[in-house]
């Protein structure tokens, strides 16, 4: 028992040494993980320390600081100076008081030495020795706060010290780090303004590119109009007569492999379509274009056979004739014939067909790649629009081709039944074979019937020699392009071998002329084709300008009985209502006066009527138009009136296509029904100027903001039309006026070298013009403009594309003319861009950017008149002539012609040295400029500040029908 109480206890000690061992390596395992933890905790704040002691809200915190510190010591410093200073003036004080003291006691002891007695003079001793010892006790103060003044004074001077350079190293890294926030700021600016840049570029291009598609839109519907009043005046006219579109067709009927004119049409308006979206757009498919061309190859080879076999019947047909009587010809068998004309037919219609098809594969695959295209840049709907009007035109055209066929046909059938009374006659005396043989036939019907097969006979063997013409000529026309073709392929070879042997710049110099030449070629074409289009719109005008007078005529006076019946009747209505209530700017019409109203308001009027109204008083009268119907909520209302008025403006733009006056009257009124329409809309955006009055005239129950759209691409078409009509006035003026006329007095005499005896354009009296005439020209479309009402912006916007086109127009002349490049028009050319600039001034024009517009033309001017001799004048030229490309330089220099023989040529090596300067330049390798560019136009909004019931209805417009609401 003993034993085993003491095997217990030393047990127990062991497990509690084990235990207590096993809790101290526990515990310093937690202590050791404490101070990891408390280490890494320690590492991150003090990180975090550190970033906050870079940054800058933290030195600026320091700073602030420590300057509040430095002002401290310095109120200190300040404040000890002025105890200083009150110490120092009490002790000279209490000085000044003890060396009077003394003086006085030395007096007294003086007075009491003399005196008898020595009590006194002992005491006197001791009263003296008593202020002494004071004295001294008073220095020894004096002294020691000296000292200590002085101590504290250098300790603040060196703490100030010391707070003063710790401030300037603060300011020093506070310049720093504000110059780095300066550089950041200007980088991200420039970044900002470069990207703004592109994006007004971008915005600049794109409306371009909008307003061009507005044009060529404008084209075509004009051109889709001109086709549609042909087909009616085809159809109104009785008869059958041959013209384009049913030549097609009996050519398509014919014994002859041919080409319609409708699928050379088609093929034209598709290369039309290629050429308006533009070569990368509509970029052929080469695996087509080789599958058309060997098409065409194997259509050749079988026309050449088919006119082969018919040379071989005509042959035959010659013996035949000559070989039998003529009694004979009526035992002819036709049947024969009209099988082999069938087959022939049958097979040139597949033929046809089969063109047709791929034609349209190819029209597809032009279609699907730009509207690829278009889909990457936006906007598709207007290029899907020009489309769906082509395509509608095609179908027309088709119906009309059928008609034709028809009609063929039905003429075909009347010559077989012709043919097969004539075959009946021969065999009259053989009754037994046919049932019908008891009739009697008339020898003079059988006569006739014969003249005409004669007649029928000559008619088609005239068409089928005026077809075997067409053929030939066709065939030597496909003859002479497959020569050109192979000599354009042996000059293409060529050229590739040469480009081969040549450096890569000169390769890439070379493919530039090659391309230069090619795209002159291609222009010229362009340009023969567009004078043969513009002669067929112009008879297709004079036509449509006959039957638009006859119908002007015809609904002149349905209306004019009509407005006769309602015009009292209106009247009476009202009076009545301007009783009732007051007018609220509204105008009601009833549905069947909307024709009399577009006619009286648009078709008929003409701007001299209105010279004392209101400016662009049409406008806000078609606007009240518009209020009363979204007033009625009457939304067919709307759109019919709408409608007809923009359809009624195309209608009398088209008319007037060269008036300027009527142009500019109906620009400015659609802009401004446009921003009637913007301003009463009820949108925040454009309500900002109105007054309560005219917040109440706004519209209801309507968003008209597809009919915005519709009048912003109307007023694209008139200004476009405005432009094109001012230019052509201003063109010719402009060679005369700007390089020939003597706009200084003197300088005639002064003529080029070798151009003395050459006459200008200025000895014909009728071309010659001077600068006043194109200032006179100027003035008086900017009067009609203003009278009008045109929005300034507008009016700066037209001048500025006057001006550039003033400036291609004189450079290019000046460009390829020898005789002008001298001083003495670089001189008159000067002053005339001065005069024009004053104009300018004077007209407050100045800020509409024509002047920049005309930068080239006034560095050429100065290039005329600068010296071209060293290297000097060469850096000159150079810096100065920075809107000229270096081609237009070059030209310019090679030209310049010297007044007289006194005057040295520009040199080569001068010429040179030019070039080379310039060769860092990358101009456009563009000679000329073009004079048909047009800058995009911009219509900002103008709101206006009349209210709609201060407008007063003249007389003149005899719209007496309209209510007032």
């Amino acid at each position: 028992v003993l034993m085993e109480h003491k095997a217990t206890t030393i047990q127990k000690h062991v497990r509690g040494w084990m235990a207590r061992r096993h809790f101290q390596r526990l515990r310093d395992a937690a202590i050791v993980i404490q101070c990891a933890f408390r280490m890494l905790k320690a590492r991150r704040e003090l990180k975090a320390l550190r970033i906050e002691a870079r940054s800058a809200e933290h030195l600026k915190r320091l700073n602030v600081g420590m300057e509040n510190k430095v002002v401290q010591l310095q109120r200190k410093i300040d404040e000890q100076n002025k105890e200083f200073k009150t110490l120092s003036e009490q002790l000279s004080v209490t000085t000044s008081t003890y060396t009077m003291e003394v003086e006085r006691l030395k007096k007294e002891l003086v007075h009491y030495q003399q005196s008898p007695g020595e009590d006194t003079s002992l005491r006197l001793q001791e009263e003296v020795e008593s202020l002494r010892t004071e004295l001294q006790r008073a220095h020894s103060e004096r002294k020691i706060l000296e000292d200590a003044h002085s101590r504290e004074k250098d300790e603040l001077r060196k703490r100030v010290a010391d707070l003063e350079q710790e401030n300037a190293l603060l300011k020093d890294e506070k310049e720093q780090l504000n110059n780095q926030i300066l550089c950041q700021s200007k980088d991200e600016f420039a970044q900002n303004s470069v990207k703004e840049n592109l994006m007004k570029k971008e915005l600049e291009e794109e409306r371009s590119r909008y307003q061009n598609l507005v044009k060529e839109y404008s084209q075509l519907e004009q051109r889709y109009d001109n086709l549609r009043d042909e087909m009616t005046i085809i159809k109104q006219t009785p008869g059958h007569r041959r013209n384009p579109s049913n030549q097609s067709s009996l050519e398509s009927d014919s014994n002859y492999p041919s080409i319609s004119t409708s699928e050379i049409g088609d093929t034209e308006d598709a290369l039309q379509q290629v050429e308006e979206i533009g070569l990368e757009k509509a970029a052929m498919d080469m695996t087509v274009f080789l599958k058309l061309q060997k098409r065409v190859r194997e259509l050749e080879q079988e026309r050449k056979k088919l006119q082969v076999q018919l040379e071989k019947r005509e042959q035959q047909d010659s013996k035949k004739v000559q070989a039998e009587p003529p009694q004979t010809d009526i035992d002819l068998d036709p049947n024969a014939d009209l099988a082999y004309n069938s087959l022939k037919r049958q097979e040139l219609e597949s033929e046809n067909k089969k063109l047709k098809n791929d034609l349209n594969e190819l029209r597809k695959a032009v279609a699907d790649q730009a509207t690829q295209n278009n889909s990457s840049h936006g906007s598709p709907d207007s290029y899907s629009l020009l489309l769906n009007q082509l395509k509608l035109a095609h179908e027309e055209l088709e119906v009309r081709k059928e008609e034709v066929l028809i009609l063929r046909t039905q003429i075909v059938s009347a010559d077989q039944r012709r043919l097969a009374g004539r075959n009946a006659e021969p065999n009259i005396n053989a009754r037994s074979s046919w049932p019908n043989s008891e009739k009697h036939v008339d020898q003079e019907d059988a006569i006739e019937a014969y003249h005409g097969v004669c007649q029928t006979n000559r008619l088609l063997e005239a068409q089928l020699q005026a077809q075997s013409l067409e053929h030939e000529e066709e065939v030597e026309h496909l003859k002479a392009q497959l020569e050109a073709l192979k000599e354009e392929m042996d000059k293409q070879q060529q050229t590739f071998c040469q480009t081969l042997l040549l450096s890569p710049e000169a390769q890439v110099e070379f493919g530039v002329q090659q391309e230069i030449s090619r795209l002159t070629n291609e222009n010229l074409d362009l340009k023969e084709l567009v004078e043969k289009l513009e002669k067929n719109e112009r008879k297709l005008k004079k036509q449509l300008k006959i039957y638009m007078k006859k119908a002007q005529d015809l609904e002149a006076a349905q209306a004019l009985a009509q407005s006769e019946r309602k015009r009292h009747e209106l009247n009476r209505q009202v009076t009545v209502q301007r009783k009732e209530k007051d007018f609220q700017g509204m105008l009601e019409y009833h549905k069947e006066d909307e024709a009399l109203l577009i006619r009286n308001l648009v078709t008929d009027l003409k701007p001299q009527m209105l010279s004392g109204t209101v400016p662009c008083l049409p406008a806000y009268i078609l606007y009240m138009c518009i209020r009363h119907a979204d007033y009625t909520n009457d939304d067919l209302k709307v759109h019919s009136l709408l409608t007809s008025t923009i359809n009624g403006i195309k209608k009398v733009l088209k008319k007037h296509n060269d008036d300027f006056e009527m142009t500019s009257f109906w620009l400015s009124n659609t802009c401004r029904l446009l921003h009637c329409l913007k301003q009463y809309s009820g949108d925040e955006g454009f309500m900002t100027q109105n007054t309560a009055k005219q917040n109440e005239h706004c519209l209801k129950n309507f968003d008209l903001t597809e009919y915005r759209q519709v009048l912003s691409d109307l007023s694209i078409q008139i200004y476009q039309q405005l432009i094109k009509i001012a230019e052509g006035v201003l063109q010719p003026m402009i060679v005369s006026a700007m390089l020939e006329n003597e706009s200084i007095q003197g300088l005639s005499g002064v003529k080029p070298t070798g151009y003395r005896k050459r006459s200008s354009s200025m000895a014909d009296g009728d071309n010659s013009y001077c600068l006043e005439a194109i200032i006179r020209q100027m003035n008086a479309f900017h009067t009609v403009m203003c009278d009008q009402g045109l929005d300034p912006e507008i009016i700066l916007q037209v001048f500025k594309q006057l001006f550039y086109m003033i400036n291609a127009v004189t450079l290019n002349n000046l460009l390829l003319r020898k005789d002008v490049c001298s001083w003495s028009t670089g001189m008159q050319l000067r002053y005339n861009i001065s005069q024009l600039e004053e104009w300018l001034r004077g007209r407050n024009l100045h800020q509409s950017g024509a002047v920049q517009t005309m930068e080239p033309l006034i560095q050429a001017a100065q290039l005329l008149q600068l010296k071209k001799k060293t290297q000097e004048d060469a850096e000159a030229i150079c810096s100065l002539c920075t809107s000229l490309s270096t081609q237009q330089i070059v030209k310019i220099l090679n030209l310049y012609t010297p007044l007289n023989e006194f005057e040295e040529r520009v040199t080569v090596a001068f010429i040179r040295t030019i070039q080379a300067q310039l060769q860092e330049r990358n101009d456009p390798q563009q000679l000329l400029l073009d004079a048909k560019h047009m800058f995009p136009v911009l219509f900002p909004f103008n709101p206006s500040s009349l209210t709609m019931d201060s407008i007063h209805i003249p007389a003149c417009l005899n719209l007496e029908f309209l209510n007032e609401v």
